[in-house]
């Protein structure tokens, strides 16, 4: 299952600078549920990846997106809601999709 995630442009705001394409973008189920019991939006956690800020991934994890992001590797963020629940993003390796999903779901 997938949903549509709104872009800065559709909402009439200022984009964000962008790192690397993001591609097409999805949602699992379990993000979807995780992200409206914490009445979050996947934008907020988007604009994070993006910006390939550190949020729960360790010093060498966060290091590899660093280097991985001019590179044909793919880019991994991990990040909890405001509830605790720890949701991952994964941009592909050849930046043609972006997916928010539980661990659980890998």
């Amino acid at each position: 299952m997938s949903a549509k995630v709104t872009t800065a442009s559709e909402n009439n705001t200022t984009p964000l600078p962008v790192r690397f394409s993001l591609g097409s973008m999805f949602l699992t189920q379990g993000a979807i549920e995780a992200l409206e019991e914490a009445g979050q939006s996947p934008d907020e956690f988007i604009s994070r990846h993006v910006r390939l800020e550190q949020g729960e991934l360790c010093d060498a994890d966060h290091k590899e997106n660093l280097f991985s992001v001019d590179k044909p590797l793919r880019i991994f963020s991990a990040f909890k809601t405001t509830q605790g629940v720890k949701l991952w993003i994964i941009t592909e390796s050849d930046r043609s999709a972006t997916t928010i999903l539980l661990p659980s779901e890998y």
